[in-house]
């Protein structure tokens, strides 16, 4: 049962009503995550931000997918690992590899190298060491793609922690991360 309320966009007003009715108009449909965070239309607001600023960035959609199914996994969030299993689907990412990333791996070389280095920074809580960083720029990633890779990390990372705190409903075909939950 959710412990926070998620808004419902229809009694929306001012600010709140203009990012949910932004939401809705590009996705088609207004997931309780950003219903939830509607309560505090700032952390709605600067999450969208960050996400838009990340599309605009050198990490394309597919490995943006992946790092948040790594830290869904990591994180133990299901609502997460749901979600980005959907976004990745309609990217046309194979289900067997959808599945592989939530618990950071990949097929792809280029994009294990990516996610082994995103779960290092969930798991040391960003402080990485040497060999991880030397492992993920001999994998051809320079610091702006590093740069990015804890951007995207972070900004997952606040998403799964709202959904912890609040319970937040899976809106989407439900996909386990794999890991208990606890409280």
């Amino acid at each position: 049962m959710p412990r926070l309320t998620a808004i419902d966009p229809a009694h929306a007003e001012g600010k709140t009503k203009a990012l949910l009715d932004g939401v809705h108009e590009t996705l088609g449909m207004t997931p309780n995550l950003l219903r939830t965070l509607a309560n505090a239309p700032a952390a709605l607001e600067a999450y969208l931000s960050f996400g838009q600023a990340l599309g605009r960035g050198a990490l394309d959609a597919k490995t943006r997918e992946g790092i948040a199914l790594t830290v869904a996994g990591e994180n133990g969030c299901d609502y997460c690992a749901s979600a980005h299993t959907a976004v990745g689907t309609r990217l046309g990412v194979p289900r067997e590899e959808l599945a592989a990333n939530l618990e950071g791996r990949s097929s792809d070389p280029a994009l294990a190298a990516v996610l082994r280095f995103a779960r290092a920074v969930v798991v040391k809580r960003g402080r990485v060491g040497d060999a991880d960083l030397a492992e993920a720029r001999a994998a051809g990633l320079g610091d702006g793609r590093i740069t990015e890779i804890v951007a995207a990390v972070a900004a997952n990372i606040f998403s799964n922690y709202v959904n912890h705190v609040a319970r937040t409903e899976v809106d989407f075909p439900l996909v386990r991360s794999g890991h208990d939950q606890a409280a």
